[in-house]
Parts: C-alpha cells; sequence; structure tokens
C-alpha cells in the first residue's frame, strides 16, 4: 500500500479472504481503494474469488501486462445515483472515523450510460487465472 500509485496491493483478510485493492497515493504514503464489487460479485471476497486473484498479484502494476487493469471507455454515472455511506467492518478505528462517509457506491438499477460511438478495443492478454 506504500507503493506509488497504480499498482494493486493484495491482503488475506481473516486467513481466508483475498482483498484486492489499488494503490491511489504517493509512495510512501498508505492510499488504496478496496474493490468491493464488480459485476456478478458483491463483497471484496467474493470479488477476488470470482476473478481468480490471489496474493501473486499483489504489487503488480494495474496494466495489461498484469493480466489486471483499468480501462476508461467513457461511461459516465449520473452523480445523482452515487452515494457516500459510512465505511463497514471498522468500528475499531473510533466513532469518527468509522462514520466518514468515505464508501461510495451507485444504484445498479441505472446502469453508467454509454459514449455515443465507443472506442474500439485493443488486443489485450486474457486475464491470469489462479
Amino acid at each position: 500500500m506504500y507503493a506509488a500509485g497504480g499498482v494493486w496491493y493484495v491482503y488475506l483478510c481473516y486467513g481466508m479472504h483475498e482483498m484486492l485493492n489499488l494503490v491511489v497515493g504517493p509512495r510512501d504514503f498508505p492510499a488504496a481503494v478496496l474493490i468491493r464489487g464488480v459485476e456478478g460479485a458483491s463483497g471484496p471476497g467474493r470479488v477476488t474469488k470470482a476473478l481468480g486473484i490471489d496474493r501473486r498479484l499483489n504489487a503488480a502494476r494495474a496494466a495489461p501486462a498484469s493480466g489486471l487493469w483499468l480501462e476508461d471507455r467513457g461511461g459516465r454515472v449520473p452523480r445523482r445515483r452515487v452515494r457516500a455511506t459510512p465505511r463497514i467492518g471498522v468500528d475499531y478505528a473510533g466513532p469518527v472515523w468509522a462514520q466518514k462517509p468515505w464508501r461510495f457506491t451507485f444504484d445498479l438499477r441505472e446502469r453508467p450510460t454509454r459514449p455515443v460511438a465507443p472506442r474500439p478495443r485493443k488486443s489485450h492478454p486474457a486475464p491470469r487465472r489462479a
């Protein structure tokens, strides 16, 4: 998590669930975003299981060469659909920090809008499976 942004941080939680995070801060500053859901899997442990992710991905660049990357396809989530809610499972941090609205979700009933002319997809290596 202390790496420069743009790499994956994967750790084992409770000795059973792999957690996938994207490091977003500058080097030596602990800042990462926990990936809590993707289409077809809700919950961070289910995400890694569905995608076949384990700690071998830790510290890999979020780039096609790693098998897992992000793409901007021009989709937009309307601001009215984004919700900021209190964090989950961090009561140990105390009431002030646990109640920070640092968990962001969006309503899945309305899909992100698509651009009028989507960019052509590039050919990338197949995602790595465990």
